[in-house]
């Protein structure tokens, strides 16, 4: 591939970006460059990107099947994906000999799109259009029939989830909006072809996005480990500038080409950072963004040592879904310097109210705080209790002020180093995926995507505000006699 150099305002040039991600199968043969010999040969010229991405996938096995069953793709819109698709549609009409082609998108505009393009290449060359038998062009009803008996069919997914799509080479654009319902039935009627292939091609998902099948494509991808895909992917890394023009050729391989300059300025004048980052960088969640606390920060209070030595404070976190729960406790050391660390992270939410009871027990404690909506405090007497038993604790509105607070305190006292925690994989885990949602004129934490667990931090967070802070709930207990004592 040719060197890449960069221009007076930082552009790439005399080359397009290698993909930052790839994986690929071990092959004896492969028909790429005929791909791209046959489309120059009608007049459409691919990109470089495009011929990598076709070196990747179109590799053969000894027994001349495909080396790569799947084919992951994921790059910014606009880039040209669209090519990709017609030209292996046509390739597998006239160079593999595949009888049924399937074009398949989240709607129906995106697969008409494909198909008035293949229309017009073959419209516009005779030798093509005479193998053509009819056109179909009725509105959600589009295929291409030729004399052979071949068809490439373009359908939407939104209107029939999987059926129907038993073909000898499926390419679905939009794979970031396939849902693993549709997935799961389309998978088993490509196992009766002799020789499939089946392309997944889109942009990261939203958080909108049903994109659990993408992403654990896209996972394999990075593992490298499995032998019969074929993964790509041209995106930013995490640490690059989302300002500067060459971190927008690298994410995009046709900068300068089909996507310019002043194109891309312009989006990044109207977009947040995140939008920035996963539209147009290609950056995928928990990836695609910059990091609350950067590394070095939480690095330079790392302390394996540190213990609290008074106003010692546990707090719980529940996740939204209840599949996880995290206790942390936070307290002042012998320096004076402030202590957090995670005590216990489980699935479920129901072992928490025994956990503290039982370390609490051992523990001289300033204060048990809870998240109002964890779903583990019940009021009676007038007072909020720990389901279950007599601790009494302070509540922390999720949406209120003191969750904001709490989160300013822990930033704060990260930059400033005025605490210290014990590296524990989990809380650093969490930190990696938390990102900031806008709370009572300041911020929150919040998760990234749906499978992100935020609880160690949030739990570190609050307990850590609840030491810091003396309007709170001193826990007590009964004592024997029926007294209320503080708790020990």
């Amino acid at each position: 591939m040719t060197p890449l150099t960069k221009s007076r305002n930082g552009a790439l040039l005399d080359g397009q970006a290698p993909p930052r991600v790839r994986h690929a199968p071990s092959v004896r043969a492969n028909s790429w460059e005929d791909v791209s010999d046959l489309l120059a040969s009608f007049g459409v010229l691919l990109d470089q990107w495009q011929e990598t991405v076709l070196e990747a996938a179109m590799g053969e096995r000894s027994d001349g099947r495909w080396a790569a069953r799947q084919i992951g793709l994921s790059t910014p819109r606009q880039n040209g994906k669209s090519q990709l698709i017609v030209a292996r549609a046509l390739a597998g009409i006239l160079l593999f000999d595949e009888q049924l082609i399937i074009c398949s998108a989240h709607q129906q505009d995106t697969a008409r799109e494909v198909f008035n393009r293949l229309v017009d290449i073959l419209e516009d060359n005779p030798t093509l259009h005479a193998r053509v038998d009819s056109y179909g062009k009725a509105l959600n009803r589009e295929y291409i029939r030729f004399k052979s008996g071949q068809v490439i069919r373009f359908k939407a997914r939104s209107a029939g989830g999987g059926r129907g799509f038993s073909a000898d080479c499926l390419l679905l654009d939009e794979a970031q909006i396939l849902s693993a319902a549709a997935w799961s039935a389309i998978l088993p009627t490509m196992s009766a072809r002799p020789n499939p292939q089946v392309w997944l091609m889109g942009t990261p998902p939203t958080p909108d996005d049903d994109g659990e099948v993408f992403a654990r494509l896209r996972g394999a991808g990075i593992l490298g480990k499995d032998s019969r895909l074929a993964y790509l992917e041209w995106s930013a890394e995490p640490e690059d500038n989302l300002d500067d023009p060459a971190t927008w050729a690298k994410a995009n391989p046709a900068f300068g080409t089909r996507i310019g300059h002043e194109a891309i300025e312009s989006e990044r004048s109207s977009m947040s950072d995140d939008q920035f980052a996963m539209e147009r960088l290609g950056m995928w969640s928990g990836v695609a963004h910059h990091r609350v606390i950067d590394e070095q920060s939480w690095e330079a209070v790392k302390d394996q040592s540190s213990i609290a030595f008074d106003r010692k404070t546990l707090a719980i976190d529940v996740s939204p879904n209840r599949s996880t729960a995290s206790v942390s406790l936070a307290g002042r050391r012998p320096d004076g310097l402030w202590h957090m660390e995670l005590w216990e992270h489980r699935k479920g939410a129901e072992w928490v109210p025994g956990y503290v009871e039982q370390r609490a027990s051992k523990n001289t404690i300033h204060a048990v705080v809870v998240d109002e909506m964890s779903g583990l405090v019940e009021q009676r007497r007038g007072r909020n209790y720990l389901k279950g038993t007599e601790i009494e604790v302070t509540l922390a509105a999720a949406e209120g002020r003191d969750m904001a607070i709490a989160c300013a305190g822990y930033f704060d006292a990260v930059m400033a180093a005025t605490v210290r925690h014990t590296d524990q994989p989990q809380v650093n885990v969490a930190l990696s995926v938390a990102g900031k949602r806008p709370l009572a004129g300041a911020w929150a934490w919040n998760r990234r995507d749906e499978d992100s667990d935020i609880t160690p931090v949030v739990s570190q967070t609050l307990a850590l505000w609840g030491a810091q802070n003396d309007n709170v709930k001193r826990p007590t207990r009964r004592t024997t006699s029926g007294r209320r004592a503080v708790l020990l």
